[in-house]
């Protein structure tokens, strides 16, 4: 990489406060001077009207401006690179000393590990990296690269899982196979090429251990199901029998072989309906079940879809809460980043008005610990949970 230096975006007097409150990211509104002709995905520098220099990281013409990499003066070669991904395993390593119960887990989590429009999920032996921005698209030979120098980190592949139109899926390092992967006793195998986000929802784990817990004996209707990852942690665990729901072919496809490779799993304590949710919870009696997962995608991944989503939420809770019976459990979840949790309680609220029922919070959930969130970027915390008992 040249050792020039990053073209200069100044600031407008007094627009310095985020950056002195560590947020990562700039909106285009914060600047005065953008130089003409810088390339999606360029390295920056930013500095205040004194031309003082206050952080660096990846242009991007949008919203969001740029996403700082650094407060300090850096090159970004490949020692800078080693050395950030090294760290973030370093902090897995402490997080996971004594508990982790799986070979898969998040290795880089953008804002929260300082490397904002990074994703790198390890699943076995293979990492999956998602750019989430023109900049660390361009970086991903050297993402790649310190991925393979770590240590006792044996990565054998590392895939490039294509998220922005301008990029494409490619493995950047050896041979791409489907991989198995166990987390706390179950197996699940990951189709990272052809699956969702990196091929599996790591962030669900700790929240699939516990449905585990009260699944017992019960009657599961898993909706949204995906793989299937709350459906077997509810058979392993012991419920009666499990319903899963998704609109997907290949959903089906995969839980099928997750239960194939539980070998201490009855089957036919299982049935997958290829559905719309939305669509089965409205036409279907609900006062069969005890426990209902409702884990629906993203309904707003932007501010102005705030209110469409909103609606979206509390409808599908009130639909749900309406049908079930006495003294049954309900997880549900967001995972849109713009609904943080306090409207997520708020929107919950709403549809236990409208289903008029009584309803406690149990528990309240979020991502686990290999998704942390960076203290000054709130934004981050973007899965809520809430366990419910619907009276």
């Amino acid at each position: 990489m040249s050792h020039t230096q990053p073209p200069t975006l100044l600031l407008k007097a007094g627009k310095e406060k985020s950056i002195l409150q560590r947020h990562p990211w700039i909106f285009s509104g914060a600047f005065a001077q953008v130089p003409e002709g810088l390339a999606d995905g360029a390295i920056v520098q930013v500095a205040n009207q004194q031309q003082q220099f206050m952080a660096i990281g990846h242009y991007t013409k949008s919203s969001i401006m740029v996403r700082i990499l650094s407060f300090e003066k850096l090159m970004l070669d490949q020692h800078y690179w080693n050395e950030v991904i090294e760290k973030a395993w370093i902090r897995r390593k402490l997080i996971f000393e004594h508990t982790l119960q799986t070979n898969a887990f998040r290795l880089v989590h953008g804002e929260g590990d300082q490397l904002p429009g990074l994703i790198v999920d390890v699943y076995n032996f293979t990492a999956v990296i998602q750019c989430h921005s023109p900049g660390m698209l361009q970086h991903q030979l050297q993402i790649a690269q310190a991925l393979l120098a770590l240590v006792d980190l044996e990565i054998k592949v590392v895939y490039n899982k294509k998220i922005l139109d301008t990029d494409s899926d490619r493995c950047i390092h050896g041979t791409p196979e489907t991989v198995v992967c166990i987390e706390n006793g179950i197996y699940f195998e990951v189709d990272y090429q052809a699956g969702q986000k990196t091929g599996f929802f790591l962030d669900q784990r700790e929240n699939r251990k516990l449905l585990g817990q009260y699944a017992k004996g019960k009657t599961v209707l898993n909706t949204f199901s995906y793989s299937g990852g709350f459906s077997l942690y509810a058979l392993a665990a012991g419920a009666l029998k499990v319903t899963s729901v998704d609109s997907a072919k290949k959903a089906s496809h995969w839980t099928n072989q997750n239960l194939e490779l539980n070998k201490n799993i009855d089957p036919s304590r299982h049935q997958f309906l290829l559905a719309d949710a939305f669509e089965f919870i409205k036409s279907n009696p609900l006062n069969e079940y005890d426990l209902i997962v409702l884990d629906p995608p993203a309904f707003a991944k932007h501010l102005d879809a705030v209110k469409r989503a909103m609606i979206g939420y509390r409808n599908l809770n009130a639909e749900t809460m309406k049908g079930m019976k006495s003294n049954s459990l309900l997880f549900t979840f967001s995972c849109s980043q713009v609904i943080d949790k306090d409207l997520f309680r708020k929107i919950i609220f709403q549809a236990a008005m409208q289903a008029k029922r009584k309803v406690s919070i149990l528990h309240q959930l979020s991502q686990p610990a290999d998704h942390p969130i960076n203290v000054y970027h709130p934004e981050g915390e973007y899965l809520k949970g809430l366990v419910l008992l619907v009276a």
